[in-house]
């Protein structure tokens, strides 16, 4: 909950402009200080050496999901389509390289999903299925980029849980203090999702379930109020 808050306080910060020019009671230093409350709180009750390092962790992982996202859905849509006309092969390929078993779980935000989309696609994707893939017209650089994708998201992944693994006990207080957390980030994001109900991308920015469940690896929980991602 306190990382899910913590990046969602990250991306108010980010628009904090366009947010205090609808309210005025969010002017600074108001998403500073939540963002630094909620440092603290990982720090106090948590057993996290550092906040910080834990939140730009996550963003690595978060940064490293989108983008190869990216290639994952450029790559899928010229297969698709280089291959309509052979839909038996089609089918094969997507199968081989892991579309067909993960591209759901992916398109969630499961990261560990993501993983094993990435590593079937760099373990399946041998020369020859290379050469026959961008003959048809995908940029070598594109299937390269996914095979480099794959080791770079288990590290940093790796690294993430490696943060989130130290914890104390909850006790009482820190149960307040959570709540109050929550509470208030809750807020923010139901008013920062109508401010920009208008930007679909913006608005998932501000879904506590979405990003919450983009950033729980290894699990298939799916956000009721997300969309699945373009992959």
């Amino acid at each position: 909950m306190l990382l899910t808050a913590a990046t969602i306080a990250e991306t108010a910060l980010a628009n904090k402009g366009f947010l205090q020019s609808k309210r005025g009671t969010w002017k600074d230093p108001f998403f500073k200080t939540l963002r630094d409350h909620i440092d603290e709180t990982i720090r106090t009750y948590l057993g996290v050496d550092s906040a910080k390092e834990l939140r730009k962790s996550t963003q690595l992982v978060l940064g490293i999901q989108k983008n190869a996202g990216t290639l994952l859905a450029e790559f899928k849509v010229q297969l698709v389509e280089d291959f309509k006309g052979d839909k038996p092969r089609r089918d094969e390929l997507l199968k081989q390289l892991g579309f067909t078993d993960y591209l759901k779980d992916a398109q969630i935000g499961d990261q560990q999903a993501l993983v094993n989309l990435l590593y079937q696609f760099k373990t399946n994707m041998d020369k020859n299925l290379q050469i026959e893939i961008t003959k048809k017209g995908t940029d070598p650089g594109t299937i390269t980029g996914i095979m480099d994708f794959a080791e770079d998201l288990k590290d940093k992944n790796i690294s993430q849980e490696g943060f989130k693994s130290s914890k104390k006990e909850i006790i009482e207080e820190a149960v307040k203090a959570f709540n109050e957390i929550y509470e208030s980030v809750i807020s923010i994001c139901k008013i920062g999702a109508k401010f920009f109900k208008d930007d679909k991308v913006k608005a998932g920015q501000f879904s506590f379930s979405k990003i919450k469940a983009a950033l729980n690896s290894g699990s298939t929980a799916k956000s009721k109020d997300s969309s699945p991602a373009s992959l």
